[in-house]
């Protein structure tokens, strides 16, 4: 019987452990997507207390929280840091089998030094010795980051931002971490959503254009993106919850832009025209800028009404959705391509049943030299667990070219999440050692280890391009 989370945690075979402490443990990380605060990383943000740190805006632990029976004020009402901490270390030992009864293991080991179980006996003097560490020196956010060798950070970033922190952090010449913003539009294309007009008014302000057209609306977008091209954005974000695309040209999707200026609701066939018109032209924005496009496909948000009226979005109420997504997926991509206009582009869905899908629609569109130049995204939110990342892999080893998979991301709001790095590198050791156990693949350490590393990190750095974009030269 194996010790809990040794050495060899989730190294199934010799040749993964070969693999992960010769090759992968000590690469350095690219977080191309994540949730991250560029204020709290400007600022060097120190925590008052483990509750903060780990607690504060987690959703994947609020959800566990309640299916445990946790009463909302000790997840995010006013109970105190103290007895908020004491629920979650009661609500542990339950999710075993979940990843985050290992996560919380690993960080605790990893950045505390911890390797007690955490549950209600040991809470009280867990809490102690971390409230005293973070009160001492070297637990501070670029601390966190540091410690994890991350390179790269791109955190999302709404069209209407004005960047004042990640600009103050590319003079930072002591913080070698790159911090780069993401352009995130989606408040630019759910038309239909509460809100849009108030949002029309904030992007006309921060840019200081008059928005009272389509035309103008598509000039102000482009402007945005050459102001976050200037602070060294190179990805772009969408959150495609229902995957949608029409033929349509410029004045079908002005009319129905204009109808949403003026408070309507806007009709299914012209959201749809507005939304595929709009998306297409930011997509030949990316691609002759050189950026990655990414989308985030079927999520089902929202879905407990009374608890969005009481705590808002991101809380911990959605879901996997169902929607089909090949047919408008490939018409949109197509669109882009007839015109050799299609970026970089990472598909990821939030339905682990369209792994299989998108693993066959990104081999219709790669090609121009670039490898992988279509990726299979890396299991996402709720896939990103051990069978999830064992599922998406393997699907993108049997239809694509795993060797050029660009790997694992965070995806997160906590400093503590670069764990989950380890995890996953652990795993590609073990899913690439069991076809060398197996006889499938060569027992050729050196290669494969070059192919772990790849994985790890190369493939991201020669993807992204952000070597050329060094910490504190973006003047």
């Amino acid at each position: 019987m194996r010790s809990f989370m040794d050495e060899n945690f989730l190294l199934e075979n010799d040749t993964a452990v070969q693999l992960y402490h010769g090759y992968a443990k000590e690469m350095p990380i690219i977080d191309y997507h994540c949730h991250l605060s560029p204020k709290e990383i400007y600022e060097n943000k120190k925590f008052k207390n483990a509750a903060e740190i780990w607690l504060y805006g987690d959703h994947y632990k609020w959800r566990v929280m309640r299916a445990n029976g946790i009463e909302e004020e000790l997840i995010t009402g006013s109970g105190s840091d103290y007895d908020k901490f004491l629920a979650w270390a009661k609500t542990v030992p339950m999710v075993i089998g979940n990843p985050l009864y290992n996560w919380t293991h690993l960080e605790l080991q990893r950045f505390f030094g911890i390797y007690e179980l955490l549950n209600e006996k040991t809470a009280p003097a867990i809490w102690e010795k971390m409230n005293t560490l973070l009160d001492g020196e070297g637990y501070a956010v670029r601390d966190f980051i540091r410690k994890s060798k991350v390179d790269v950070v791109c955190t999302t970033d709404d069209p209407a931002d004005s960047l004042e922190y990640h600009i103050k952090l590319r003079d930072e010449a002591d913080f070698q971490t790159k911090v780069f913003p993401s352009f995130r539009p989606d408040k630019a294309l759910e038309i239909n959503k509460d809100g849009f007009v108030d949002w029309i008014a904030k992007l006309q302000e921060v840019s200081g254009t008059t928005i009272d057209s389509y035309e103008s609306f598509l000039g102000v977008l482009e402007a945005r993106v050459d102001f976050f091209h200037s602070v060294g954005c190179r990805v772009s974000d969408h959150a495609i919850d229902t995957m949608m695309y029409s033929e349509t040209d410029e004045a079908n999707a002005g009319e129905h832009f204009k109808r949403a200026l003026a408070g309507e609701k806007v009709p299914l066939e012209g959201e749809k025209a507005f939304k595929s018109f709009t998306l297409t032209f930011l997509g030949k924005l990316y691609a002759k800028r050189g950026w990655v496009m990414q989308f985030h496909i079927n999520a089902l948000r929202n879905n407990n009404s009374r608890m969005l009226q009481q705590l808002g979005p991101d809380t911990g109420y959605d879901s996997m959705n169902d929607e089909a997504i090949a047919k408008p997926l490939a018409r949109l991509l197509d669109s882009l391509e007839k015109e050799d206009a299609l970026p970089k582009t990472i598909l990821y869905s939030l339905n682990p049943t369209d792994n299989n899908t998108l693993a066959a629609m990104i081999g219709n569109f790669q090609g121009g030299g670039i490898p992988g130049k279509i990726q299979l995204g890396t299991a996402w939110w709720f896939n990103d667990t051990k069978t999830g990342m064992l599922d998406q892999m393997q699907a993108l080893a049997n239809i694509g070219v795993f060797s050029q998979f660009i790997g694992m991301l965070t995806d997160s709001r906590s400093f503590l999440s670069y764990t989950r790095h380890e995890y996953f590198r652990r795993l590609v050791c073990t899913f690439i050692g069991k076809w060398v156990e197996n006889g499938e693949v060569p027992d050729d350490i050196e290669f494969l280890g070059e192919i772990v590393q790849k994985i790890s990190y190369h493939n991201a750095e020669e993807y992204f391009n952000f070597q050329h974009l060094p910490a504190g030269s973006l003047k």
